[in-house]
């Protein structure tokens, strides 16, 4: 293969370094091409643009392979938990022993939000959405720990807060949702490691205590170390791009959290069960929908299937599917949305519209129905997906701020507005 490639433009020629992953993913340099031809690409979405070098996720979404690290995200949904993978993202390895008991007693000594954020819980109306706390309230971390907001932090500083979040981000949750439920607020427990102390935190109530089960912990562990990262995904970009201009940590997650909070990104779990519980109203008739959404006429959109990223299966859906039998089995809930959901799999799977453009369930799809049987309220499912993303954009936040050939990010865009006209006096128009 070639060292370049050349690109050549009204006489001008640019030698574009070609540059090889470490999977054989390939990219040609394009830094150079407006200073030296005065174009630029256009690329609506980015599909097809590298916005940077990075040595934590590897996605092949022609293959359906997710590693975190080189890991495969089977064996990390199997035999890891969501502390021992934060740390695996965060510091590109698998802790040792010691290292792993230090990294999440860590979580215990920094649960606690500060007693003044409640105010700020107090100000908001139980009307809000949890995401809308959620972000605010990352952002205003910033006001009670002021010594961590530098513009250089060294990496005992971003150890830190990397810790920080990824421990207060349960409490803040987990105080959310029972402001939006108006209950009193149960605080974290040192007893309680971290993804039974949020379940605590969630559910629990003096005049209904908490009875945690351990096939609820393993599962809601598995769904947070599926959502943990996805590589360059609008909220993981936007975490990047906002830290780009050396924002804090604690700006930059606040940010990414807005992007999730779209029905595109994280809010999708959330529109697949309203859309089963749809169908299900309408007296659950399967190829019906599966013949609106083939309809370009039809608004109707069936979701759940299909990845910007992905054109075969989604691997992280096959394990997602086997935990929701699992966990409704071992529960003995039986919920007919799953049911539902199964059978427009099913259907979809055997049809040749959605064979020939490779629309396959995604982790979506499957997500909310184990949310469902844990008790959380559609309006916390893209919260969950915070919780479990956090790493992943602490991860990414950090390996930006520390490569010394980061750039601020700056995009062009190609101007289609009037071409200059005077300014009219207002008794002229």
């Amino acid at each position: 293969m070639a060292d370049n490639v050349q690109v050549n433009i009204d006489g001008k020629t640019l030698e574009c370094p070609i540059i090889v992953g470490t999977e054989g993913d390939k990219a040609f340099d394009i830094g150079k091409l407006r200073s030296t031809t005065n174009f630029i690409t256009m690329d609506p979405g980015f599909g097809n643009t590298g916005s940077c070098k990075s040595a934590i996720t590897y996605l092949d979404g022609e293959k359906g392979v997710l590693r975190y690290r080189g890991i495969p995200i089977e064996q990390l949904a199997e035999k890891s938990t969501f502390v021992e993978t934060s740390y695996l993202l965060i510091y590109g390895r698998l802790p040792n022993q010691k290292e792993l008991e230090a990294f999440s007693d860590a979580f215990t000594e920094h649960s606690m939000i500060h007693e003044d954020m409640k105010n700020l819980f107090d100000a908001y109306p139980s009307t809000a959405h949890p995401m809308a706390s959620l972000s605010a309230m990352v952002c205003s971390m910033s006001a009670y720990y002021p010594e961590l907001i530098k513009e250089n932090p060294t990496k005992e500083e971003i150890d830190r807060i990397a810790v920080q979040l990824l421990s207060k981000i349960r409490t803040i949750c987990a105080f959310s949702h029972k402001k939006s439920i108006g209950e009193a607020f149960v605080y974290p427990r040192h007893d309680l490691r971290y993804v039974p102390n949020f379940l605590n935190m969630m559910f629990d109530s003096p005049t209904n205590p908490y009875k945690m089960t351990d096939e609820v912990v393993r599962a809601m562990q598995v769904l947070l170390i599926l959502h943990a990262d996805h590589e360059q995904n609008c909220s993981t970009s936007t975490v990047r791009l906002v830290g780009s201009s050396h924002a804090n940590l604690y700006a930059s997650i606040s940010a990414g959290i807005c992007a999730l909070w779209g029905p595109l990104h994280g809010g999708a779990n959330q529109a697949v069960i309203e859309m089963l519980e749809e169908i299900q109203a309408n007296g659950g008739d399967v190829l019906k929908y599966i013949a609106k959404a083939k309809d370009k006429n039809d608004s109707f959109r069936l979701m759940g299937f299909g990845h910007r990223v992905y054109k075969n299966f989604d691997p992280r859906a096959k394990i997602i599917k086997k935990c929701a039998d699992d966990l409704l089995n071992k529960l003995g809930i039986h919920d007919p949305l799953l049911d539902l959901a199964k059978r427009m799999e099913e259907a979809a799977l055997k049809d040749e519209y959605f064979i020939a453009r490779k629309l396959y369930p995604n982790v979506d799809f499957y997500s909310g129905i184990i949310y469902r049987a844990i008790g959380i309220p559609l309006n916390m499912f893209p919260v969950m997906f915070a919780i479990g993303r956090m790493p992943g954009w602490i991860a990414h936040w950090k390996e930006m701020i520390q490569d010394p050939t980061t750039k601020i990010g700056r995009p062009f865009q190609i101007y289609i507005g009037a071409p200059k006209t005077d300014y009219t006096p207002i008794e002229q128009r």
